[in-house]
């Protein structure tokens, strides 16, 4: 009977040590600590039966996590398609945690969540003496680097969204406050971690940009209302004597794939330079896959090309097949190589470099290279965005028609 009771008892520990802490639903604000900087971003839970869903909300943008898991006090969250995750022990109104990059161990930050909290940076609602909406040229400068960007920010009380045009991409749905004076702005999206800070001094703006662990940039500008990016069209090209590209890679199953292969013949071919963990690859893929599916009757073939964070081939093509489902692609992709940019640029030696991931290239059906745009405006730049889409569906028209 001794011998009964204690298994009885065991079993009824082992039970209560299992049972699920209860993760409450609604509206959390999640920070994530980097560089002595706080990077706030909306978190909202669900649940349906048994099972939770996810959120990541910044400015218009609401990212969805169908991947959630809760075993006794500990949350697991997947971050869409980006091989990264939040882990955190549930204590209450509390979230508490890190952010973790799978594939780069040194790159963990620490992660808190509020239950209930809606603020961005500050709570208040006062309305700022200083107004930072509108268009600004802008320079970022780094220990190693300089480039152009157009900043575009739109103000309401001390409520601020806004985003950086870049020759590699813009940086996405931020949103933020202006307190004491200061812009702050923040996104997180799973594998971007971003805080930009600025201020006015006279007629300039000048501020820092934080990213990750470890990476900071200076910026600096003035509002323009004609402020203009470097033509994204003439970034990069063929080198000279180049007319097509030449390269064999192999598909997800290890089926090697090149441009001479039937299925590409008398067709007009866009090429999609790409990685899996970069969130305007994400933005760009979400416009092609419905694209393609409404346009590849037309005698139109995408083919992506997948640089990966690590050149193991298994792990490349998980993380493309992951992508593909999340995202109902039915264009095809091969594994390319990894996201060193020099290393990428050695598998097309036709290129003159690979700067931006992604790096869209227009082939026409007599197999030659036509155009080629570096980067990427997506969603969160609004008529950017609108003259992009615009601008791909003259390119393709033209190649359709054989223009030169």
């Amino acid at each position: 009977m001794r011998i009964l009771i204690l298994l009885a008892i065991s079993l009824l520990l082992a039970t209560c040590a299992t049972k699920p802490t209860e993760l409450k639903t609604g509206t959390w604000r999640g920070v994530v600590e980097m560089q002595g900087q706080q990077l706030p971003f909306g978190l909202e839970i669900q649940k349906v039966g048994n099972s939770y869903t996810a959120a990541v909300v910044n400015a218009g943008e609401k990212i969805s996590l169908d991947e959630m898991s809760v075993s006794g006090d500990s949350l697991r969250i997947v971050m869409h398609i980006f091989d990264s995750e939040l882990r955190a022990k549930i204590e209450g109104d509390k979230l508490v945690g890190k952010f973790v990059k799978n594939y780069d161990a040194t790159a963990t930050l620490p992660f808190v969540a509020t239950y209930g909290d809606t603020h961005r940076f500050v709570k208040t609602e006062e309305t700022s003496p200083v107004d930072f909406s509108g268009k600004y040229q802008l320079e970022f400068k780094s220990l190693t680097e300089k480039y152009p960007s157009v900043g575009i920010f739109s103000q309401k009380g001390n409520e601020l969204e806004g985003t950086f045009l870049t020759p590699t991409g813009d940086y996405r749905y931020l949103q933020g406050n202006v307190v004491d004076h200061e812009l702050q702005l923040s996104t997180f999206d799973g594998n971007h971690s971003f805080v930009f800070r600025a201020h006015f001094e006279g007629d300039s703006i000048k501020g820092n940009f934080y990213s990750g662990t470890s990476s900071l940039e200076s910026w600096k500008g003035v509002r323009n209302e004609n402020a203009v990016m470097p033509n994204a069209e003439s970034l990069t090209y063929l080198k000279e004597g180049y007319k097509t590209l030449d390269f064999s890679f192999p598909d997800q199953l290890g089926n090697k794939i090149s441009l001479s292969d039937e299925r590409f013949k008398n067709k007009v071919v866009i090429l999609q330079i790409f990685g899996t963990w970069c969130p305007n690859c994400m933005d760009e893929t979400k416009f092609l896959a419905p694209w393609y599916d409404a346009n590849k009757d037309r005698g139109v073939e995408i083919l992506g090309l997948a640089y990966e964070r690590k050149p193991d081939f298994e792990y490349a093509s998980k993380r493309v097949s992951i992508m593909k489902k999340k995202l109902n692609v039915k264009y095809d992709f091969v594994i390319a190589g990894v996201n060193d940019k020099a290393k990428a640029a050695e598998t097309l030696p036709a290129l003159n470099h690979i700067i931006s991931f992604p790096t869209t290239i227009f082939i026409g059906k007599d197999g030659n290279v036509k155009q080629i745009h570096t980067g990427f405006s997506g969603p969160g730049t609004g008529i950017y965005y609108d003259q992009f889409k615009d601008r791909f569906n003259q390119i393709v028209n033209e190649c359709l028609a054989g223009a030169e």
